[in-house]
């Protein structure tokens, strides 16, 4: 299998484009509006209630720089939210390389942008599973596909790419980006992919030990099967 071994990088990237689709919004304009103060040309690309709740904060002026994940890809939202951001179009933004003329190339080609900046938290898939008397199709109604997915993509591209993942690292991130002039740090980079890792890695532990616990009777028994 051929792999992109990469040499050159940026320490520093300003960030142009940032794509925020969160389960928790705690905290969210503490992230938004600093972004928008400190980078007046960013584009949000966003999806669903998290769209709604970033354009409740920035007002009247929400279109200068908020977007719809879906008029950027051109493919509508599926029922229930199922697929929104499983798109080529945001993984070539996710993982291509600044100094990889092929990667610019694609860029091109498809209309897409870099994304500089992904800011996801995941379905409470723990929270769900918690409660007394769940059933296996609410919990795998709350097993989260996309999030995961544009996790891993951005943290395996710390090279460019910021992941961010707690809500508690809103204040201290943005504090950073004023510091360093609108852009992160590769150090900056570096840390959050570790943490962004962790996160996907005990997301799916978590589901592994859940899943383990039902037997196929209680399975089989949340549906009418044909």
């Amino acid at each position: 299998m051929a792999v992109n071994i990469v040499r050159k990088i940026d320490d520093r990237v300003r960030i142009r484009h940032a794509l925020v689709s969160v389960s928790d919004k705690q905290y969210l304009d503490r992230l938004v509006l600093p972004l928008v103060e400190l980078l007046p040309g960013i584009t949000l690309f966003s999806t669903g209630g998290t769209h709604e709740a970033i354009a409740r904060m920035l007002g009247k002026d929400a279109s200068k720089n908020l977007r719809q994940v879906s008029s950027y890809t051109g493919q509508p939202e599926t029922q229930g939210g199922l697929v929104k951001t499983l798109d080529f179009k945001i993984y070539l933004g996710l993982l291509t390389e600044t100094y990889n003329p092929a990667h610019q190339e694609d860029l091109a080609r498809t209309g897409a942008v870099p994304i500089d900046l992904v800011v996801v938290n995941l379905y409470p898939f723990g929270k769900v599973t918690a409660r007394q008397g769940v059933t296996l199709e609410e919990a795998r109604a709350n097993i989260d596909i996309g999030g995961p997915c544009m996790l891993r993509a951005a943290a395996k591209n710390f090279h460019r790419v910021a992941a961010l993942v707690d809500p508690l690292d809103y204040q201290p991130f943005t504090e950073a980006l004023r510091r360093n002039g609108g852009s992160t740090t590769l150090e900056q980079r570096f840390e959050l992919a570790k943490k962004a890792f962790r996160h996907t890695a005990e997301y799916d532990a978590a589901i592994s030990r859940y899943l383990s616990t039902v037997v196929f009777d209680a399975a089989s028994s949340c549906y009418e099967v044909q």
